[in-house]
């Protein structure tokens, strides 16, 4: 991450309220400053549960501020390198949120110190063609498509893939204008990975991976594949946005894991220093829906096991962050299987090298996929605290079949056999395994 060059200063809003300044001082030293008026209003909520509301005479300062930001933006180099040059600016999430904040993920609204957003919820926006939108999707591969030349259209949109977000509005796709929310983000196919690993067919991965989850009873982001032309995507609703009564658009205020722990996003892995499995299941003890959370969470972990997606890091799960500090876990999202692209030879991943993004407990903590066993999940929930893990176990196991005879029924006749194939005995296979005893280790 590049370092502050510059002091300045700038403005947070939530839905038309301002919440606090941003500031870097002329030493490069983050800081946020609470606003009086947010601490006393009864929408008054934390940006972070790392940053509890407290008074503007004791800012938070240092990394812990930073590092909240920083999640903020794209975590792929080259597409915060793509939108630094077309700002003219560093990659530094200072600068670049200077230019591209006005619509991030959850509620926050980054603004120049002294400049507010317009009313909130007003909706101003330009109808798109579908061939407007297959052009604006072709332009996310070659330029920073969540810009426009114009600059009304500025938004930040954390995580690794190539993606991009659009207004629904009216029956139609529209590009928002100004500081209105986008509703739906767009993710393209990520295409050949390093090592020859072929995720060409990504998206066709992630939804049936979302209706799979679904299938199970787990919350999880509405996702629909779409084509526009030669343009095909993941169109996946913000659960971070809702529509009042009267027809305005509001943000809703959430947060990730790696912000709630106040961790930067380059050690997003439990290996590398982030949260893992134990602190979350903690974490959701004070959620306001803890009992359903906590067992939630865990049926996901056990899940993300089965159907091999190794990719369950700390910024691919969040909380809604509600008034006065109350919180409670969003819809899984980002959810990508390996089963897929698992075996042996060239393009392929070998699953006796395969990890898990989160560690699960036994004797030893185990990341390795090929060594996860039943009693791994068993010893982590109880560590946890958690009951009737052996029960909530053996539902998902008994309802695999079902799970999968659901899905496949629903698949659209053009769905890749192959990908389809490959996740569905992959999920029987893990099932089956979960079934036999297996021994402490």
């Amino acid at each position: 991450m590049a370092r502050a060059r510059k002091s300045g200063a700038l403005g947070l809003w939530m839905n038309g309220q301002r919440v606090g300044t941003w500031v870097v001082t002329a030493q490069g030293e983050h800081q946020l400053h609470y606003d009086e008026a947010w601490l006393a209003s009864p929408l008054g909520r934390p940006i972070s549960l790392s940053m509890p509301l407290r008074p503007a005479s004791a800012p938070y300062k240092g990394e812990l501020v930073r590092n909240y930001f920083e999640n903020l933006l794209p975590d792929n180099d080259n597409i915060r390198q793509r939108l630094a040059k077309r700002f003219s600016t560093s990659t530094e999430a200072f600068r670049l949120l200077a230019e591209i904040g006005r619509d991030c993920v959850g509620a926050l609204q980054i603004m120049p110190d002294g400049e507010a957003p317009p009313a909130s919820g007003v909706i101003q926006c330009e109808p798109l063609s579908d061939g407007q939108v297959a052009e604006h999707l072709a332009g996310t591969l070659t330029a920073p498509a969540f810009t426009q030349a114009d600059d009304t259209f500025r938004i930040s949109i954390a995580g690794a893939q190539e993606k991009t977000a659009l207004l629904w509005h009216q029956e139609r796709w529209c590009r928002p204008l100004d500081t209105t929310p986008t509703t739906h983000i767009f993710k393209l196919p990520m295409g050949q990975m390093p090592g020859g690993i072929d995720l060409s067919t990504s998206v066709e991965n992630e939804w049936l991976c979302h209706r799979l989850l679904q299938a199970f009873d787990i919350p999880v982001a509405k996702a629909e594949i779409v084509r526009f032309g030669d343009m095909k995507a993941l169109c996946v609703e913000r659960f971070d946005r809702r529509w009042t009564a009267d027809g305005r658009l509001l943000r809703l205020p959430q947060e990730d894991f790696a912000q709630v722990f106040g961790v930067p996003p380059d050690i997003k892995y439990e290996s590398q220093g982030g949260p893992g499995i134990r602190a979350i299941l903690d974490q959701l003890k004070g959620s306001s829906q803890a009992p359903i959370d906590r067992r939630d969470f865990f049926r996901t972990q056990v899940l993300f096991w089965m159907l091999a997606a190794i990719d369950g890091h700390a910024k691919n799960f969040s909380i809604f962050i509600e008034p006065k500090g109350f919180y409670r876990l969003t819809p899984r999202y980002d959810v990508l299987s390996a089963h897929p692209v698992m075996g042996q030879g060239a393009g392929r991943l070998s699953s006796h090298k395969v990890k898990m993004a989160m560690a699960i407990d036994g004797k030893n903590r185990h990341y390795k996929w090929s060594e996860i066993r039943r009693d791994h999940f068993e010893q982590t929930a109880l560590h946890c605290r958690l009951p009737d893990a052996p029960a909530l176990i053996d539902e998902l196991v008994s309802g695999t079949p079902r799970a999968i005879a659901e899905v496949a029924d629903g698949l659209p006749s053009d769905f890749p056999e192959n990908l389809a194939g490959a996740l569905f005995e992959g999920l029987k296979q893990a099932a089956n395994a979960l079934r036999l005893p297996s021994n402490p280790a």
